[in-house]
């Protein structure tokens, strides 16, 4: 299986497993507060550290689709050509943010590591939850490349999915 395959596999399993846990958990405090009038104290900062590890795992993997929100009408009135070059100048500019953005993420969660906070409700420690952060950036920009190499190798001229031919539009 090739790594991109065993990426894209992990990352759909990932998201479902993450989705389908926080609709369960909330469910299950909807029932349990308005029948049982009691819940669990924890189930809030769980939802909430599942919701974001869903975002930043939703994140590259809309990167992979190209379904990301876009509006690419002026680009749209460029030649081919030049599509790709703008397409790689974005791509450009979005990896140099994802770069940043790991960066401070690696040295925030390195931090939470070393002074060994545990999370409010639960006795996990901060920065196993919060390792999303360095991960689900490294992932976005593994997906940028990839997106990348599709306009270098002349597979696409830009980044987004057209649902109607269920591939890059071109």
């Amino acid at each position: 299986m090739k790594f991109s395959n065993f990426i894209n596999h992990l990352e759909e399993w990932l998201i479902t497993l993450l989705l389908a846990s926080m609709t369960l958990l909330t469910f299950s405090q909807v029932v349990a507060r308005y029948i049982f009038n009691s819940g669990a104290v924890w189930a809030l900062e769980v939802t909430t550290y599942l919701f974001a590890w869903l975002v930043l795992l939703g994140a590259s993997y809309v990167i992979k689709c190209g379904a990301h929100i876009a509006v690419d009408s002026v680009v749209n009135l460029f030649s081919e050509k030049n599509r790709r070059l703008i397409t790689l100048f974005a791509i450009s500019a979005c990896m140099a943010f994802v770069i940043v953005m790991f960066i401070g993420s690696y040295e925030y969660v390195s931090l939470l590591k070393e002074i060994e906070i545990e999370m409010e409700d639960l006795p996990v420690l901060e920065w196993q939850a919060k390792i999303i952060l360095p991960l689900g950036f490294a992932l976005m920009f593994y997906r940028l490349i990839e997106v990348m190499l599709d306009v270098i190798n002349n597979k696409t001229a830009t980044m987004h999915f057209d649902s109607h031919t269920g591939d890059y539009q071109e």
